[in-house]
């Protein structure tokens, strides 16, 4: 990931260094099975990566966590206004390759280098906000919630892969289907193991139509099989990658396929008590069956 700084840098250097060095704090502090697959990235994808995830994980925070937190504190933050402020802040150093804010810096990095324009940046935040006041959805906004929050981020990591490749249409195609269905089916498996947390404590529902109070073992069931869908798209995909990124996101995809099956066999009531989790040294066993090799299909 971050390297030490070269013998001779700059100023600006040192700068996105240092930069670079908090994203992969973001990771750190919050995804230890992220941070288990980033590590599994060719070391050229690796660093952008994380800058995606840091930028990513504090707009997150900024409608759903610690800026409520700190409002609630007593705070004079305004999670509506920070949010729109952290969107004009990328865009701005977008176009001036600095921001004196290191997450966005280290982002646009990535995103200069990539390629990732707005196209892919306001869906994401437009999907953010959201979260500040939209309590239930219907088809259309959740499928635009979850296009804009999850789908567009794999899109950007997909534009990581593919800088300096040469892939053909069809093949562009396959990788473009299966970064969207993955992150779908990442987005869709955290909502399910957050059930509770998003209802009780956040007053949310993202599954169309679904009262979690009132969740059977039917409809869990039927969630559980749109996730395998997304994940069976998403498998179709992982060879095609360069080689560098197979490894990665066949141990993601594995990670949150044990995830989706446990919840396969836990009772609707006790999905709204408690929180699935894959255990440490299971994830491990998982990742090492990928560095050998074997990928989910």
């Amino acid at each position: 990931m971050a390297q030490n700084p070269p013998g001779t840098f700059t100023g600006l250097d040192l700068y996105t260094f240092a930069a670079e060095k908090s994203a992969l704090a973001v990771i750190d502090a919050y995804s230890t099975s992220f941070g288990m697959a980033v590590s599994l990235l060719d070391k050229k994808y690796r660093q952008h990566v994380a800058n995606i995830y840091a930028l990513v994980r504090v707009a997150d925070e900024v409608v759903d966590g610690s800026a409520a937190e700190a409002k609630k504190a007593g705070g004079t933050v305004d999670p509506s206004v920070a949010i729109d402020q952290l969107e004009k802040d990328v865009y701005r150093a977008l176009k001036e390759q600095y921001s004196t804010n290191l997450v966005v810096h280290a982002f646009v990095k990535t995103a200069n280098a990539a390629g990732i324009g707005r196209e892919l940046i306001k869906p994401f935040f437009d999907s953010m906000r959201m979260d500040l006041w939209k309590t239930k959805h219907d088809q259309k906004s959740f499928e635009k919630y979850i296009y804009g929050s999850a789908e567009v981020v794999g899109l950007m990591c997909l534009k990581v892969f593919l800088v300096g490749e040469n892939y053909s249409n069809a093949d562009v195609h396959t990788m473009t289907s299966g970064a969207q269905a993955l992150g779908a089916a990442f987005q869709k498996v955290n909502f399910l193991r957050d059930l509770a947390a998003d209802n009780a404590g956040l007053g949310r529902s993202y599954f169309p139509g679904l009262d979690p109070r009132k969740l059977t073992d039917a409809k869990r069931d039927e969630l559980v099989a749109d996730i395998r869908n997304d994940l069976k798209v998403a498998s179709k995909s992982i060879r095609v990658l360069p080689k560098g990124a197979q490894r990665a996101v066949g141990a993601a995809q594995i990670l949150f396929q044990v995830l989706n099956d446990m919840i396969a066999v836990t009772p609707a009531e006790k999905l709204m008590q408690t929180r699935i989790s894959v255990p440490d040294w299971y994830k491990v066993v998982m990742i090492i069956r990928v560095i050998f090799g074997w990928f989910p299909k």
